[in-house]
């Protein structure tokens, strides 16, 4: 087996089979049956509410589904994604020559230096805290990964150390910050002086909980990467990845697209298609269908929202304080101490969560808190956090 397989992190998940046994033992018979009972999973962000109807049906509709699929995905499904871009992310000139379906979102950022043909003595760079698939993504590639705060921290840039390859994460996993249109706007600069394709996993974009605007009382838009404001009006050396399983619960469906750069994106057409990554085609009937229906999205982020209104003060009175998290679907906690004495203290409440070391050494003080359970599993949390 290659080396580079052997070089893969344990995966993560695994490490927390001993602190979830502890939690589903707890018993508190004074919350009542209901709280008093079992366990309150708030660790991975995985929707437990219904995938809409009229995604359903679509992909009902389209179960007879007896030849192979578009790789590139259909033409209404690529002008429904430009759409998309313009009426819900403020970018009105996506070129549907420039968006592929992809297998789910973490596929794409798995697989992105590969297609990209990275390999050894390449830089893959990203967040200092940050989804582990960036890291994992280098690995698969060979290339070496660098996580850093700022481009600064990249230091004197020489042939050698020049990332090929830059992921932002906006909003961000874990922490929930939103990055603005200067900060966009100078990477983007910055990435183009030095020949660096930035790729942006702006998955959690619907599930903004930053404050209406104080003169018009919209919501707020997550900036994009491909925003007119950021590219100049060139989405040269841009990929945006985007992800239903957040806004529609489709994590089952596996549907998600990247789009940008047309010449970029035609590259990994070229790759994938000889590689049999193609979306199936119930799938793109689905997304197709969920792009074109808003009202589930306001539903879903309303009921989110009440459930991050009641986690954030449940966490507060249990002396955790809450770092930025003004977007997607975790609150980003600390007590000041290491996270997984959080994690054992949360746990003897029958409540899971991450730890932040998940996410690289920088968070080891931070845990992760999912938004993703029940009303009647958060009500259970609140009650026991009190």
């Amino acid at each position: 087996m290659p080396d580079r397989v052997h070089q893969l992190p344990d995966f993560p998940w695994d490490s927390l089979a001993a602190l979830r046994q502890r939690a589903s033992a707890f018993s508190d018979p004074s919350l009542g049956p209901d709280a008093g009972r079992g366990l309150v999973d708030l660790s991975v962000g995985t929707p437990v509410d219904p995938t809409p109807a009229v995604v359903r049906e679509a992909l009902a509709a389209a179960s007879d589904a007896h030849g192979y699929p578009l790789t590139w995905g259909t033409a209404d499904l690529r002008e429904a994604v430009s759409g998309w871009f313009a009426a819900r992310r403020g970018v009105p000139d996506v070129d549907p020559a420039g968006v592929l379906p992809t297998i789910g979102s973490k596929e794409l950022v798995a697989w992105l230096p590969v297609l990209l043909g990275l390999g050894a003595g390449d830089v893959v760079a990203f967040p200092r805290v940050a989804y582990p698939t960036y890291d994992v993504g280098a690995r698969l590639a060979g290339a070496t990964s660098v996580a850093v705060d700022a481009l600064t921290a990249l230091g004197p840039l020489t042939g050698a150390t020049t990332p090929k390859l830059l992921w932002l994460n906006t909003p961000a996993n874990p922490t929930g910050k939103v990055l603005g249109i200067e900060h966009l706007a100078k990477v983007v600069s910055w990435a183009r002086h030095h020949g660096v394709v930035v790729a942006s996993d702006e998955c959690y974009a619907e599930l903004d909980w930053r404050p209406r605007d104080a003169g018009s009382g919209e919501p707020p838009t997550t900036p994009s990467i491909l925003d007119p404001r950021v590219t100049g009006g060139s989405h040269e050396g841009l990929l945006c990845v985007y992800s239903l399983s957040k806004q529609s619960n489709l994590a089952g469906y596996r549907g998600a697209f990247v789009a940008g750069d047309p010449g970029l994106v035609g590259g990994l057409l070229e790759v994938r298609k000889h590689a049999g990554m193609m979306v199936p085609w119930p799938v793109q009937r689905a997304v197709l269908a969920a792009l074109g229906d808003v009202r589930h999205v306001a539903e879903q982020k309303t009921r989110y929202a009440a459930r991050r209104e009641a986690l954030l003060r449940a966490v507060r009175r249990f002396g955790l304080r809450v770092d930025d998290s003004e977007a997607g679907l975790y609150i980003w906690a600390t007590a000041g101490e290491d996270g997984r004495a959080t994690l054992e203290r949360l746990a003897a409440r029958g409540i899971l969560a991450a730890p932040g070391d998940f996410y690289g050494p920088a968070g080891r003080e931070h845990v992760r808190i999912a938004l993703t359970a029940t009303d009647e599993r958060v009500e259970a949390a609140v009650r026991r956090l009190a």
